[in-house]
């Protein structure tokens, strides 16, 4: 399940970081335009609504993959505390997510068990970048606002 942990996350959706991430592969190859727009968008919406940082890493997580999605939550930079990182490894049927201490306090288990089940039912349909959206959708309307951002 998810276990708050200290450490560092990083802003995937910024043009500062995108020129320096040479371990990654070209995002073209993987998803179109419209997806890559899609999964921008939402990550986006996400973190403006929450006030949380979300990450996402989709890739091979390796044989431990709750150790690896620790790692690479813990090495992604920024602050850790209000972060939220969900990692899919699509060949290995496997979506972890690891959640900041601070965020864990908005974003407790359950919560985050539902959203990998919604997940997983729409990649079992082979649609990923729904799944990714619907999850986030999820994930952020858990979490609500931050207190200083509520209206009411």
């Amino acid at each position: 399940m998810t276990r708050a942990v200290e450490a560092r996350s990083h802003d995937t959706a910024t043009r500062e970081t995108a020129p320096a991430r040479t371990d990654e592969a070209e995002p073209d190859a993987i998803f179109s335009y419209q997806e890559l727009l899609r999964l921008d968008e939402a990550l986006t919406m996400s973190s403006r609504e929450t006030g949380l940082r979300f990450t996402l890493y989709i890739g091979d997580l390796g044989p431990r993959t709750r150790v690896r999605a620790e790692e690479l939550f813990e090495s992604s930079g920024g602050p850790l505390a209000e972060s939220v990182l969900i990692a899919v490894s699509p060949g290995q049927r496997v979506v972890e997510v690891v959640v900041g201490a601070a965020a864990s306090r908005r974003l407790p288990d359950r919560a985050c068990a539902l959203a990998v089940l919604s997940m997983t039912n729409a990649f079992a349909s082979g649609d990923l970048i729904g799944g990714l959206v619907n999850g986030l959708r999820q994930l952020s309307d858990q979490a609500g606002h931050p207190r200083g951002l509520r209206t009411h």
